[in-house]
């Protein structure tokens, strides 16, 4: 395969992102195209070596910064962001992996280069999370803070595709996040999705309240963006607020610092199970092409498992039966 890489993504670019490049193409043997600065590229490639597989570099002189405004950034033509989607839209690479900003993925994928998969109301953002050993795909977590019923059912339906097929889960398990687990809990969007996809052929098995998201009680759990952006950043914000006063307490005395010692094994283990890194980037759904999006700290490991994924969803064929299945969905 050929997979267009983001080289100036992450929040140390382009060290991590070639490190990151250079291991996967040593481990899968395909072609890895670091997209960005040439002559930053050429320059850190030097400290790599490259065993299997092949690197190339297609050039584009402009990274956007994470605080760059999509509506911005759909005008720079020569962005490594751009550059890349382009190449997917010619057919020149399989697939597109970037740690950058989402933002402006998600609006240079949508309005100037993949577009809409025919009968895809709106592109869905999503995230993967390991939860008790489970991969969860939430969805949507931040590309629509406004949807209507249809969409969401929509959503439910891309993520299950990508579920079965990328995560191979059989029959994927569909929730809707609520305040409720009962049938009659929720505002008015909520209620008539759940009804729409009550009645559709998903697996869906009905309302999730927040306290159940830490259960694996589902597979994939779908919510407007609004919602998903705040349970997201919520996630992240606890995860990191617990390590924090984990440290804290073992380091409060000596006993508590020999406790800690003893105990670091079994944590190291703890923080394996919940790093994002073991998963790499999530899907951005609903357009023509590949897209894998992943955190702007992601480390090397974490950006191989990203292509990793995008090698699987383009093996899969994600995008032709994302097609087929919301052309099911519209009989």
């Amino acid at each position: 395969m050929r997979i267009a890489l983001d080289a100036m993504g992450t929040d140390s670019r382009p060290l991590s992102d070639i490190a990151g490049g250079v291991l996967a193409a040593n481990e899968f043997g395909d072609t890895i195209v670091l997209v960005g600065d040439q002559r930053q590229i050429e320059a850190e490639l030097k400290n790599h070596a490259i065993n299997s597989g092949k690197v190339e570099i297609l050039h584009a002189p402009v990274d956007i910064a994470m605080d760059a405004k999509p509506t911005e950034v759909v005008k720079s033509v020569t962005s490594s962001i751009y550059v890349a989607l382009d190449a997917v839209k010619k057919g020149e690479v399989d697939a597109f992996v970037t740690m950058g900003n989402t933002g402006a993925v998600h609006a240079i994928a949508t309005l100037k280069t993949l577009r809409r998969i025919p009968g895809v109301k709106r592109p869905v953002l999503s995230a993967l999370f390991p939860v008790n050993n489970h991969q969860m795909i939430f969805l949507d977590v931040g590309a629509n803070p406004d949807v209507k019923p249809e969409w969401v059912t929509q959503f439910a339906v891309m993520g299950s595709i990508y579920a079965q097929l990328v995560l191979d889960y059989h029959k994927p398990r569909i929730a809707l996040l609520s305040n409720g687990a009962e049938d009659t809990k929720g505002n008015l969007l909520t209620r008539e999705a759940a009804d729409l996809m009550r009645r559709s052929k998903m697996n869906f098995v009905g309302n999730v309240e927040p306290v159940q998201l830490m259960t694996s009680v589902a597979d994939v759990v779908v919510m407007d963006g609004f919602v998903g952006n705040i349970v997201l950043k919520m996630f992240e914000a606890t995860a990191h607020y617990v390590a924090t006063l984990i440290r804290q307490e073992f380091r409060n005395d000596v006993l508590s610092m020999l406790g800690g010692a003893l105990a670091r094994p079994a944590f190291n283990r703890i923080r394996r199970q919940v790093d994002t890194s073991e998963i790499g980037g999530a899907p951005l759904l609903g357009v023509n092409g590949v897209v894998i999006i992943g955190h702007g700290q992601n480390s090397a490991i974490g950006i191989k498992n990203a292509i990793q994924q995008a090698r699987t969803a383009v093996r899969e064929n994600v995008i032709g039966a994302i097609r087929s299945g919301i052309a099911h969905e519209a009989q």
